[in-house]
């Protein structure tokens, strides 16, 4: 039996379990991957208090793991399969076992959204769908593609702008939605085009993209293009994870809480981007955990 039950080691996961252990909590985080969720997979960290130089998603899930392991954070790296969150004792079912505890922290974020087109499972890994942080070298002076128009989708074209040969960044809106700072940044790059207004239609291949559709949101049109070998990267928002918990009342399929990160039933709270929550960055999912787990521990 635990105090606390934390699921999801991203930021808001491994903030809660610190805090829950330091209040003289013993804390269990369930991790189905590795720690630092989405934000352990991307090139840079940007904009976080204290950062260091050149901070990767690696580098950054590295230390926040090592803080977590160090002030007594249990963390067991298994799949969740489902949960029971009335009753006084809360329930968590995994593919290596059951685990309980009085109160539990949910804080496993979210997954990267599919486009759902023609050609993407197919190709997935062989062109399509590719990481920029694990692949960007492997595209080093061939074109490369950027499906999003968000801070996150553009600061990762701005790092694969560094080995591409060409970038072409492709968003449904008529303005790229990231900050400032990134947006002077493309305009400033040689070797990046900003294709507004449009849609990735399509990609075909076989062993490798060969070539693409690109759609006009405008009027509908569909333009071919013929890449063979060129790389494409999709950060097309995520899917909160959510699925499981049935027994909430979600908005958009979020969780609702109070500024208290608690839920609507007693005992269970939500912390990070799994929430309801105008801003969804790496500072406010450390703040929600370590809210969540000052509760908790109450």
């Amino acid at each position: 039996m635990y105090d606390v039950i934390i699921i999801g080691a991203g930021p808001a996961g491994i903030s809660a379990g610190i805090y829950a252990v330091s209040r003289g909590k013993r804390a269990l985080v369930l991790e189905k991957g590795q720690v630092g969720g989405i934000i352990g997979k991307v090139s840079t960290v940007t904009h976080y208090t204290a950062l260091q130089t050149q901070e990767t998603g690696e580098t950054f899930a590295k230390r926040m793991k090592e803080q977590a392991l160090n002030a007594g954070v249990e963390i067991a790296y298994a799949n969740v399969t489902g949960v029971t969150l009335r009753g006084e004792v809360k329930t968590v079912s995994t593919d290596k076992g059951t685990y309980e505890a009085r109160r539990i922290i949910l804080a496993n974020g979210g997954t990267p959204r599919k486009l759902g087109i023609p050609g993407e499972a197919e190709l997935a890994g062989k062109g399509m769908g590719m990481n920029a942080a694990r692949d960007a070298a492997a595209y080093t002076g061939k074109n490369v593609y950027v499906v999003g128009g968000a801070d996150g989708a553009v600061k990762e074209a701005l790092y694969l702008a560094g080995f591409a040969k060409h970038l072409t960044i492709i968003h449904f809106e008529d303005q790229l939605g990231c900050i400032a700072e990134f947006r002077q940044k493309v305009a400033s790059a040689a070797n990046i085009t900003v294709r507004l207004g449009s849609r990735l239609h399509a990609v075909y291949g076989t062993d490798q993209v060969e070539s693409l559709e690109i759609a006009s949101e405008h009027d509908g049109s569909i333009e071919t293009v013929e890449d063979p070998g060129c790389g494409i990267f999709v950060y097309a928002g995520v899917i909160p994870n959510t699925q499981l918990y049935t027994e909430l009342t979600l908005e958009d399929g979020y969780i609702p809480t109070n500024d208290k990160m608690e839920t609507e039933i007693p005992g269970v709270y939500a912390a990070g981007d799994i929430r309801v929550k105008q801003v969804r960055q790496v500072a406010t999912a450390v703040a929600d955990g370590a809210i969540a787990a000052i509760n908790a521990a109450m």
